[in-house]
């Protein structure tokens, strides 16, 4: 399997399929960028984005108003974004992405889950040097060629690009994420299926027997971490996974 289906599977499949905790986590988001930008979508265009980005993964309305609302009253917690940087078994890392209103809270949580399978957290910057921090667009509707057409005529450069099963993923800088995007809506044929920023690993390895027991049941744990957002990590897990 390729990058492009880690990125998918592995750095984001597992939070997102527990609902509550992805209502959860975007419940956070919408509030804090309505809480620094305003309420009114129209006028906050990162608010505008988020909501879109809620509603394609089939958040309810009344997640998202409820953040809304909350934002506008003034009352309750900012919200503050850690990374925490980890290595797992033979070669594993990982990066800890979380969104917290208790740093202390979080950082011991955090700590437990790889105290706990034998691995150890490392200190910032210690994995993030392996890994591109790139814009990532994942979508349908065309082919690797058109794509490349389509964003050198809007003078976007891009990092890399990936096909797999007929889903085409745009590497890019993070600061053209939405030009991208926009870009790319401008074809009535696309239908995007992930627009993020993310971290992606420069190198692959592959797990084993004990080892690969081991990760999963490290990335279990993390992901059930109130506080957890995204994981990415630099491990190709089974197809079944």
């Amino acid at each position: 399997m390729g990058r492009a289906f880690e990125v998918r599977k592995a750095a984001m499949a597992k939070t997102h399929a527990m609902k509550a905790k992805l209502y959860s986590r975007y419940g956070k988001e919408i509030y804090q960028v309505a809480k620094n930008g305003g309420p009114d979508p129209n006028a906050n265009l990162a608010l505008r984005s988020l909501i879109n980005k809620a509603k394609k993964q089939d958040v309810p309305s009344d997640v998202i108003n409820r953040a809304i609302e909350k934002a506008k009253s003034g009352v309750g917690d900012d919200y503050i974004e850690n990374r925490y940087e980890g290595f797992g078994p033979n070669g594993a890392t990982i990066i800890v992405d979380c969104m917290t209103d208790n740093v202390n809270r979080t950082v011991s949580e955090v700590r437990n889950c790889f105290t706990k399978t034998d691995n150890k957290m490392g200190v910032n910057g210690s994995v993030s040097h392996m890994y591109h921090e790139w814009s990532v667009v994942s979508f349908t509707g065309l082919t690797e060629d058109e794509t490349l057409e389509i964003l050198l005529e809007a003078d976007i450069d891009i990092e890399d690009i990936e096909v797999e099963d007929d889903i085409v993923t745009v590497y890019g800088d993070p600061k053209d994420l939405n030009n991208i995007k926009t870009t790319l809506e401008k074809v009535e044929s696309v239908k995007i299926d992930v627009e993020e920023i993310a971290m992606i690993p420069m190198n692959m390895v592959t797990l084993e027997g004990e080892d690969l027991e081991n990760f999963k049941k490290l990335i279990d744990m993390l992901n059930d971490v109130d506080d957890v957002d995204r994981i990415y990590h630099n491990v190709e897990l089974p197809e079944e996974e």
